[in-house]
């Protein structure tokens, strides 16, 4: 099949100029020419074509593309294995800048007052608001709520990375009791799950036991918060479920 400069503009939308660019620059020259010396491009040529705009929607100079494309060494297969890999990397990347804009959007949603390098130091990859959108849903109607909501409004870097050093002691001593081999309703697991309680009653809001439950099934119910637990050791998402029921139980 022969193309005119003009369909193949239409099918790899690009434009005419573009082309004749291309060509002038050796990147993509027409596999022949018709007697008025108008261009022909061949099924070849739209392949090319089509690697071109690949590499160019990942940000590669022209320069570096026809080095790429010209490579003796590289074959089609290869040229696709390269492309997943870099589309890959650059999925990763904007996923980690979605996170980030959703944090930055919560946080100004529930008033928190951090610089964006405030509050990588304080959350990290973390999402600290995670558990108020999901108590949004559940008690937004609560005095609990708007409680929660007007604590963390009034927050500052120093409060946050109070808060952050207290979990972070609570979650390596809850680790340290899963990891003795005490079950989750033993005395030493209860007693840590009453302080994870008393942790949100301190920084967000009079949480009952029956709310606390609530969070306890969602940590195994929603990925995000189980993924946040799991990483802190393998299992704990699950005990620490277990022993919020348990002192919810044993508080009644």
């Amino acid at each position: 099949m022969a193309y005119t400069v003009g369909q193949v503009a239409k099918a790899g939308r690009v434009t005419v100029r573009t082309l004749h660019h291309y060509d002038e620059i050796g990147l993509l020259s027409p596999s022949g020419r018709t007697a008025a010396g108008y261009r022909r491009y061949d099924d070849a040529d739209l392949e090319r074509l089509q690697l071109i705009r690949y590499y160019r929607e990942l940000g590669f100079p022209l320069d570096e593309i026809a080095a790429i494309l010209d490579d003796p060494a590289a074959d089609p297969a290869a040229h696709l294995r390269r492309q997943r890999e870099l589309l890959t990397g650059r999925i990763g990347k904007l996923q980690e800048m979605v996170a980030a804009i959703e944090l930055a959007m919560e946080a100004r949603r529930m008033g928190v007052q951090l610089t964006p390098e405030e509050r990588f130091e304080v959350f990290g990859d973390f999402d600290p608001d995670a558990h108020a959108e999901e108590a949004e849903q559940r008690w937004g109607d609560t005095d609990a709520y708007r409680e929660s909501n007007r604590r963390v409004a009034g927050y500052s870097k120093e409060d946050w990375l109070r808060h952050k050093a207290e979990n972070e002691d609570w979650a390596r001593r809850l680790t340290a009791v899963l990891a003795s081999g005490a079950p989750a309703d033993s005395p030493e697991a209860m007693a840590l799950a009453e302080e994870h309680r008393q942790i949100i009653v301190r920084w967000f809001y009079d949480c009952s036991y029956e709310m606390h439950t609530g969070l306890a099934d969602m940590y195994l119910a929603d990925p995000r918060f189980t993924e946040y637990y799991e990483k802190i050791a393998p299992g704990l998402a699950a005990y620490l479920s277990e022993a919020i029921h348990a002192n919810a139980i044993s508080r009644a």
